[in-house]
């Protein structure tokens, strides 16, 4: 049972963030109530994107307004991203890793099949920041931040914003 009231943005290392996460059986009340709790967190945190279990809900869903507007999120239920084309370094921050905003390596383009709330099934392509932001909210459905994915390098040159997010996490 989700208490959406009680959904926060969790930060790196919280265990929810780290666990791929299970499949939304149904599209209900509940889970149209947790979308919209999930638009509030991105919009007063300034995201462009939001997945489940950086609301602390362990669900294969995900939201994106790539204007970061109300009015364009569109939520993806247990969505399939599918990277294609060359790779790409380029900056990204996380709402659930807030302080670190290293390059990461993405593909170009990608290709999205999900389910919309009316259980309406949708296939996008996307290029750009588009498929760049379906790469990341995707990756936090299979227990992935971007601390993950960063590099040797990165990790070092953000070490004491990550052992701050740690030590807070831990209660220190």
């Amino acid at each position: 049972m989700i208490d959406v009231d009680k959904c926060r943005i969790t930060r790196y290392p919280a265990a929810v963030l780290g666990q791929p996460a299970a499949p939304v059986e149904k599209i209900d009340e509940t889970i149209r109530r947790l979308v919209e709790k999930m638009t509030d967190i991105m919009i007063e945190n300034k995201g462009m994107g939001l997945a489940a279990p950086q609301a602390g809900v362990g669900l294969r869903l995900f939201i994106i307004s790539m204007d970061g507007s109300r009015e364009q999120v569109r939520a993806y239920v247990n969505p399939t991203v599918t990277p294609a084309g060359d790779l790409e370094e380029n900056g990204e921050g996380c709402l659930s890793v807030p302080g670190i905003y290293p390059k990461i390596r993405r593909y170009k383009r990608a290709t999205v099949t999900a389910t919309d709330l009316d259980g309406h099934e949708f296939t996008e392509e996307a290029d750009g920041l588009y498929a760049r932001c379906l790469q990341h909210e995707s990756d936090h459905l299979d227990g992935m931040t971007i601390v993950n994915r960063m590099g040797a390098a990165a990790k070092i040159a953000n070490r004491r914003q990550i052992k701050k997010l740690i030590d807070k996490h831990e209660g220190k």
